[in-house]
């Protein structure tokens, strides 16, 4: 039987099949990429001035937050609400320093997609400069994704980040050398490769910037042993300081056992203190100046010598109505009875403070961590000292758990000052000789 002859398709139905097909994958875009991004307004109390910024160098990264609404099971699924967030350590700090008033300069790689295109508009609504953010074609933009409990914790995830190594390279960075070399402040995420690590710490080193090191994870945390004579700061949790104290000794000489009940705080912080300060003094010795090591509930310790000074060049510092307002409220609230001065040259003793967290409602707690480094690193630019900071930064954390998204919507000064002003007059001096 012969083939009937092709009707040609006339000019009507090719434009209404191309339409169709263009609605058709229309669909498809809505329904894989996240809906845009609200309309963010940058805190209009701190609005800074241009000038030189802070620069963040690290993920931008699209999360994928699964949260059951029934205990999952492996092996199967489970109802619950996925929501897309933009995500990424790096890209988190910054966003909440920008709503904090301190706008930083973000140095980051993502992929010519869906996710990259979602993640730069963001960037732009928000009103940031993306003069850093390389969108390479053909690459997929960095995700992770995270199933989580019902209590907000962290259950499980899977990252991919391979283009923050594979493009965000030293001479990416290079081409922000005098970005960085003016900056009043550096922060480097872990995703980052060793050699990109590098060359960030020596413009950093090489123009007097103090730099702060992000771990990320147990696993990369150990990327700070090349590095570790330059990094001024760093943020890790309990594991990943004994991580990062391992990767600069031999391995296993550290270690962490956690202690099953405890009957009430401060016997756990206690006991906290006997297991992490051979880990956080040891990381001292090898020249790190400032160790803030997150506690989760259990707040942060403060571990330093005791002249040291984050921002040497006080100048690069920029006051904001949003700092000004924290500083009236906290100026004078911690240990005032305590002959500790942190900026005291010509001393050698190593102190240890505690910052208890404040009480808070548990929504989800991947952001807190970025929030409370974030809050920390805008209050030093914003003038504060290191143990204000530190306490902005809990506070700042608590807004961040109380919230669905990785950094809140907004932040208000008032209540952030509050509750910085309680953890400060909680703290306490635990160790200095």
């Amino acid at each position: 039987m012969s083939t009937p002859p092709a009707v040609p398709m006339t000019a009507a139905a090719a434009a209404a099949a191309a339409s169709s097909s263009r609605r058709r994958m229309e669909a498809v875009r809505r329904h894989l990429l996240p809906r845009p991004p609200p309309v963010l307004s940058l805190n209009q109390l701190s609005a800074a001035e241009a000038g030189e910024s802070p620069v963040i160098i690290g993920g931008m990264v699209l999360d994928i937050h699964a949260k059951p609404s029934v205990p999952p099971h492996p092996g199967t699924t489970v109802p619950g609400m996925v929501k897309y967030i933009g995500g990424g350590v790096a890209r988190n700090i910054a966003e909440c320093m920008a709503k904090l008033g301190t706008q930083p300069h973000m140095i980051s790689v993502i992929g010519d997609d869906m996710a990259g295109d979602f993640l730069l508009k963001y960037w732009r609504v928000a009103g940031l400069c993306t003069d850093g953010i390389l969108q390479v074609p053909d690459v997929t933009t960095p995700v992770v994704s995270n199933v989580f409990d019902r209590n907000g914790e962290l259950f499980a995830g899977v990252a991919s980040v391979q283009a923050v190594e594979t493009f965000l390279t030293p001479s990416w960075i290079y081409q922000f050398y005098r970005r960085i070399s003016t900056a009043p402040l550096l922060m480097l995420d872990a995703n980052l490769s060793p050699e990109s690590l590098q060359a960030a710490c020596k413009i950093a080193y090489e123009s007097g910037v103090p730099v702060l090191f992000e771990p990320v994870s147990v696993v990369k945390s150990s990327r700070i042993a090349p590095i570790a004579e330059h990094i001024t700061c760093t943020s890790p949790n309990e594991i990943e300081l004994v991580a990062m104290a391992n990767a600069l000794s031999t391995p296993g000489k550290f270690n962490l056992v956690k202690l099953e009940q405890c009957n009430n705080k401060a016997e756990s912080v206690d006991y906290l203190f006997e297991m992490l300060s051979p880990a956080m003094f040891f990381l001292l010795e090898k020249g790190i100046k400032l160790l803030l090591v997150t506690l989760g509930s259990n707040g942060v310790f403060i571990c330093c010598r005791e002249h040291v000074n984050f921002i040497k060049d006080q100048k690069r510092c920029k006051v904001t109505p949003f700092s000004t307002q924290l500083l009236e409220k906290l100026e004078g609230c911690f240990l005032s009875s305590t002959p500790v001065n942190l900026s005291r040259e010509g001393s050698s003793r190593t102190c240890v403070f505690h910052l208890p967290a404040t009480s808070a409602s548990v929504v989800s707690l991947t952001g807190a961590g970025d929030c409370l480094v974030g809050g920390f690193l805008s209050s030093l630019c914003g003038g504060l000292d290191i143990m204000q900071s530190v306490a902005v930064g809990i506070a700042v954390a608590k807004a961040s758990v109380e919230s669905e998204a990785n950094i809140p919507a907004d932040f208000s000064a008032a209540s952030i000052a509050d509750d910085a002003r309680r953890t400060l007059l909680s703290a306490r001096q635990i160790w200095c000789q």
